[in-house]
């Protein structure tokens, strides 16, 4: 086939774009600006506009070569010039999700859809990890860069297809799987679910329509783990689930691997990008944005600066000002970890600017009414001053979805234990 990828420099749409190329299929498509993903796409001989995107080179291509699938990334409007123009042609029209069912059907591949509120990365890292050192072939498409595998890659005699599936927008309702996987299920994204029953429904939809399924009986989906494995030590009890999950996969549905042999692959683990990532000594950056997430993440920073008689330092950015409503009682305990909290203004995302969100000085006096050390910052120099001195002693963890995060790689970083293997 000849496929149409508009944004096809996006994170969720380049990987596509790729493995739709290694599978067999011919690519083309559009973005306002180049990326990381440029390189990747040449090497699969992409055919690629960077421009306005207002439908001409798409209806060049069409005329040229016959596209016959034009796929959008989810940041496309309804009335986006390409779109329309796609109407015009009378092409066939989707998202991501249904390309991603067609490779599956067309090459035969298991799906081994990972889902959940917290851990869907790693765990898709992990498992992508564990069969590459296992000399498993597979196919994947991930949520993230990775320092030992692109985000995408289709491998002839593999098996199997893994998959991060998100449940924003109730996407991974559209996927059936062979192996539905778990890792931790706590209601979150009450934009699309209003409220914990219709959260935890989907989830229990999307378990019925899989053939098999991995959770923790503690989620109360009818999950099948109640401890995790004392043989794995990786650092952080949320890890160290999230492994044994991947262990108890690979172990029940690949009987002819040497549990030893998983044990192994899973303790060598170099972990994910925005995963407590190291950025610069005693500077660990993390994706963590609701409070279990906050929780696991420190709860791991404490394992390590116990053994090193270090201090915690959490400096968090929230995102969105509804979950920040929804779940602003919980964070005594998500931080209680923490020696000292640096509470930034919440990230607003896709909520309207004009919504006045809750001020850090809210959040900083629940915490010191908890008996927290904490303060209010700002992405400003003064707070990278103030990192790089509390760096000196402590251990420091910038939780954050995105502000945060790309602010201090610009002025802290100085190392990336993810970005070896470049898009």
């Amino acid at each position: 086939m000849n496929i149409y990828f508009s944004g096809i420099m996006g994170v969720g749409i380049g990987p596509l774009a790729v493995l739709s190329a290694k599978v067999g299929h011919r690519i083309f498509g559009s973005d306002r600006k180049p990326s990381l993903m440029e390189q990747s796409l040449v090497n699969q001989s992409a055919t690629i506009e960077i421009g306005d995107q207002n439908g001409d080179f798409l209806a060049q291509m069409h005329h040229e070569h016959n596209i016959d699938w034009f796929v959008h990334s989810s940041a496309i409007k309804d009335d986006h010039p390409e779109l329309i123009r796609a109407r015009e042609l009378g092409l066939k029209i989707s998202k991501r999700d249904e390309l991603i069912n067609e490779i599956i059907h067309e090459k035969n591949l298991k799906l081994i859809a990972v889902a959940g509120t917290h851990g869907k990365t790693t765990t898709t890292s992990l498992f992508i990890w564990c069969f590459k050192q296992l000399s498993i072939p597979v196919s994947f498409l991930n949520g993230t860069t990775l320092s030992f595998a692109p985000p995408s890659d289709y491998q002839e005699g593999s098996q199997f297809f893994i998959y991060e599936a998100d449940e924003f927008d109730r996407n991974f309702l559209h996927f059936r799987p062979y192996l539905a996987v778990l890792p931790a299920v706590t209601y979150d994204h009450p934009d699309i679910y209003p409220t914990e029953d219709d959260y935890r429904d989907a989830f229990r939809q999307f378990i019925s329509e899989s053939q098999h399924s991995l959770s923790w009986a503690s989620d109360s989906l009818d999950g099948s783990l109640t401890e995790s494995n004392p043989d794995i030590t990786l650092l952080g009890a949320h890890n160290r689930k999230n492994a044994t999950l991947v262990f108890e996969a690979i172990h029940q549905f690949m009987p002819d691997v040497e549990p030893n042999a998983i044990i192994q692959a899973i303790n060598s683990f170099p972990g994910a990008q925005r995963r407590f990532e190291k950025i610069a000594d005693n500077i660990y950056s993390d994706y963590a944005h609701h409070p279990n997430e906050v929780h696991a993440t420190l709860q791991l920073a404490r394992e390590l600066a116990d053994q090193t008689g270090q201090k915690v330092v959490a400096i968090y950015e929230p995102h969105q000002n509804m979950r920040q409503k929804l779940v602003i009682d919980q964070y005594p305990w998500a931080f209680e970890q923490a020696d000292h909290i640096i509470w930034l203004p919440t990230n607003l995302s896709r909520e309207n600017s004009d919504e006045s969100p809750i001020p850090p000085s809210v959040f900083v006096e629940l915490l010191r009414s908890h008996g927290k050390t904490a303060e209010p910052g700002a992405l400003d120099e003064a707070l990278i001053a103030n990192i790089r001195e509390l760096s000196k002693d402590n251990i420091v963890v910038l939780l954050s979805d995105t502000g945060l995060d790309a602010f201090a790689r610009v002025h802290l970083a100085t190392s990336c234990n993810s970005c070896a293997y470049m898009l």
